[in-house]
């Protein structure tokens, strides 16, 4: 039955149905493990070998007010009209740490791009993980993917220096900043800012069209202090006058255009993803079994020792070689 089902969605989702391509979105971002999760995401992946569809994904990061939203709405809408680009957004929101839930309002800033054949807009809660995405991201862009979107715009929380996870995910990060957004001493900061391929500089029209001019010369000054292999260019925008927008799609094709560097991307993108899904994976079954009455007990010992303590009775050399011959046989 689930076999089937997850047929009939994969199905929906390559023929370009967006309710479909909202329906596996949210399947795969269920906490909830199952056989049609499963199932579908074998499906997906499946599909995107062995069709290759060359999409790029675009991570976008910004403080708050840096205008995340009315940016990839101008960028969207001018990749569609210009350039004949299916374009997937991804939108996380910030989940309130007390009660958990999240207003999901991008889509509503995105009125134009939201209604546009071309256009699926999908806002996600971040469910409290850190880092500006979700733990399910991944799965959602491999999804957009297989529904033959040619770029995929995944917007962060928009929190601050820490939020660089996206950039693990993507073919490309650019940071958004906003004029009079700090001085050069905040634009050298560590973090993010040395994770950025472009960094932009937006809202440059009228009476801030200087402020935009001052911010762009100081960044450039003050990431000559960071060790990039290659210092990002740093471009200024406007989403009202379209200024600028042009330039920024050149620049970013002109960023990912060698497909060996893209391809060595992705091989990382895929190990992290891994590395993020068995942490999740064992930290939930290990809540399932253990009672909370256990936890009491767990308490009075060190917890660097009682890691180690299941690591060692959990995993040993034929286990994990087991775990690879059952992948190799499915596989064949």
């Amino acid at each position: 039955m689930a076999e089937k089902f997850a047929a009939e969605l994969m199905s929906g989702v390559i023929a370009g149905q967006r309710a479909s391509l909202s329906r596996a979105i949210t399947l795969v971002e269920s906490s909830k493990r199952s056989p049609l999760r499963r199932q579908l995401l074998r499906r997906v992946n499946d599909h995107n070998v062995k069709t290759g569809h060359k999409t790029l994904r675009l991570g976008i990061s910004g403080g708050p007010g840096a205008g995340k939203s009315t940016f990839i709405e101008s960028f969207g809408m001018n990749l569609i009209q210009k350039y004949d680009k299916k374009v997937a957004v991804l939108a996380i929101d910030p989940s309130s740490a007390i009660n958990g839930g999240s207003i999901l309002a991008d889509k509503t800033r995105m009125a134009r791009l939201s209604r546009h054949p071309m256009a699926f807009i999908r806002p996600s809660p971040s469910s409290g993980y850190m880092g500006g995405v979700t733990q399910t991201t991944s799965n959602a862009i491999s999804l957009c993917e297989s529904a033959g979107y040619d770029v995929v715009i995944i917007e962060t929380v928009g929190v601050g220096q820490s939020e660089y996870e996206v950039s693990y995910l993507c073919d490309l990060m650019a940071l958004l900043v906003a004029p009079s957004g700090g001085d050069e001493i905040q634009a050298i900061k560590k973090g993010i800012v040395e994770m950025a391929d472009i960094i932009i500089v937006t809202k440059s029209d009228g009476d801030l069209v200087r402020h935009a001019r001052k911010m762009s010369a100081e960044i450039m000054s003050a990431t000559k202090f960071i060790n990039y292999g290659e210092r990002p260019p740093v471009i200024r925008c406007s989403a009202v006058t379209n200024e600028g927008i042009d330039d920024i799609w050149a620049k970013m094709e002109a960023l990912v255009e060698c497909e060996e560097k893209k391809a060595e991307k992705r091989n990382e993108q895929r190990v992290k993803h891994l590395k993020i899904g068995l942490v999740n994976e064992f930290l939930t079954e290990l809540n399932r079994r253990i009672p909370l009455e256990k936890y009491e007990e767990l308490l009075r010992t060190d917890a660097t020792v009682i890691v180690e303590d299941i690591i060692e009775k959990i995993f040993d050399e034929d286990l994990l070689n087991g775990i690879s011959d059952m992948h190799s046989m499915k596989e064949s």
